[in-house]
């Protein structure tokens, strides 16, 4: 398959169909690590328990640090067996027969609920971080590869039931991101629910104003190996994105799209129906 390629930015600062008004209602203060991790005023503890824990209090802190330190990074059989019995005590909500492998990374914990048969992989990190968010909802069947992150700040994250994510992809959240149900999500996708603006050249894009509008990918989307989704896209129902592919514009339902910026090849339903 030829290829072409250009150079892009992911994503504008505002869509085209975009008011301002709904660019204003879209706009949601992103956590910026920096000034959480060395805000003036506060003690280290007082903002590591800001960042990890995200409750207030002293047992809230030693409670996590105690079941962390205890069977994080535990291996076999008596590491699953205890992250299984001690990890729900930390989490919003917990179903049955939630597994989660070693050196998992829980962050605000308690903004975190899990359906039932959900396997979180080796070295993954959810981590719901905000201070005016819900956090993140994980559905029943859902499988979550090695290595992959949950990144929200002060964003929501929603993988809906029966989600496979491969290993080593990201999902960011500055707004509400959603990942339907039965989505296969291929290794190293990354989904970037955020973006910076970039109109002034007289300060860094570092320092220019973080904006999110959010992503859905819609039930049943297939989405290949090493594709990038910008933030405010739509993938609908049933779409399948090619390897590779940088998306930054509405994907209809069950079209294929590949290429970089991806644009639509065709649409699934043309040769069943034909």
């Amino acid at each position: 398959m030829l290829r072409v390629t250009q150079e892009i930015p992911l994503s504008d600062s505002t869509s085209p169909s975009d008011s301002p008004a709904d660019v204003s209602r879209n706009r949601r203060e992103i956590t910026v690590i920096q000034e959480e991790l060395f805000a003036p005023g506060r003690s280290r503890a007082a903002r590591y328990a800001q960042l990890v824990v995200g409750r207030p209090g002293l047992w809230a802190l030693i409670r996590y640090e105690l079941i962390v330190t205890l069977c994080s990074a535990l291996p076999g059989a008596l590491g699953l067996l205890l992250r299984s019995k001690l990890y729900p005590r930390l989490l919003g909500r917990t179903g049955r027969n939630v597994t989660f492998g070693a050196n998992v990374v829980l962050r605000h914990p308690h903004k975190i609920r899990i359906g039932d048969d959900v396997v979180i992989d080796d070295a993954c990190c959810l981590d719901a971080k905000g201070t005016g968010n819900r956090g993140i909802d994980i559905g029943s069947g859902v499988f979550i590869g090695r290595g992959t992150i949950l990144s929200c700040k002060n964003g929501d994250i929603v993988v809906d039931d029966h989600a496979n994510i491969g290993f080593n992809c990201e999902i960011f959240s500055g707004s509400r991101v959603r990942l339907g149900k039965h989505t296969l999500v291929a290794a190293y996708t990354y989904l970037v629910g955020g973006d910076h603006t970039h109109d002034r050249t007289d300060v860094p894009v570092l320092y220019q104003d973080r904006v999110a509008r959010g992503i859905e990918v819609d039930d049943n989307v297939w989405l290949g190996a090493h594709v990038v989704i910008a933030d405010g896209v739509t993938v609908g129902r049933d779409a399948i994105v090619g390897a590779g592919a940088v998306v930054r514009d509405r994907i209809p339902p069950f079209a294929i799209a590949a290429g970089v910026p991806a644009q639509v090849i065709r649409d699934r339903r043309r040769n069943r129906d034909e």
